[in-house]
């Protein structure tokens, strides 16, 4: 069963993005946290300052594509580099009216297949500093969880 993002190309296409100098633009520390179960870490992994292991650091930039970001997170895990690995990408962020965190599913790529998210990027995705990326990688002998509504925190 094929998984696409609910983010329409329109949808990204209606903010245009400023390029980025990375020559001369500071790059901004991205705390990734992966899991390899195919489903994102709990929220309440996220509370009271604390974080789930599972962490990398990434230096990198706002046009930061997601394909870019498999790209990283391959190389730190070698077994994810097997064609057919699904990685979905999703937006861990504080939420302003209550405690606590939320996550917003962003997009997925998939190792040896060009897919449309792949070209997504952070800052079309209003991704700010200081917010967490969480990945959920799944390996190409089983299928990822079914997309849609993320379970309720």
């Amino acid at each position: 069963m094929a998984v696409e993002s609910r983010v329409t190309q329109e949808e990204i296409k209606k903010e245009p993005e400023k390029p980025i100098d990375r020559e001369k633009t500071c790059p901004l520390l991205l705390r990734v946290f992966t899991t390899n179960n195919g489903r994102h870490h709990r929220m309440d992994e996220f509370s009271r300052g604390n974080v789930p292991s599972s962490e990398l650091q990434i230096y990198t930039w706002m046009d930061a594509t997601l394909k870019e970001l498999t790209s990283l997170v391959k190389e730190v895990y070698p077994e994810a580099r097997k064609k057919g690995t699904h990685f979905n990408f999703a937006i861990v962020f504080t939420d302003v009216k209550r405690p606590g965190y939320r996550v917003k599913e962003i997009g997925s790529t998939m190792s040896g297949r060009k897919r449309t998210d792949d070209s997504m990027t952070l800052q079309s995705q209003k991704f700010q500093i200081g917010d967490y990326l969480d990945i959920a990688i799944t390996p190409p002998n089983r299928a990822p969880p079914p997309s849609g509504r993320m379970r309720p925190y």
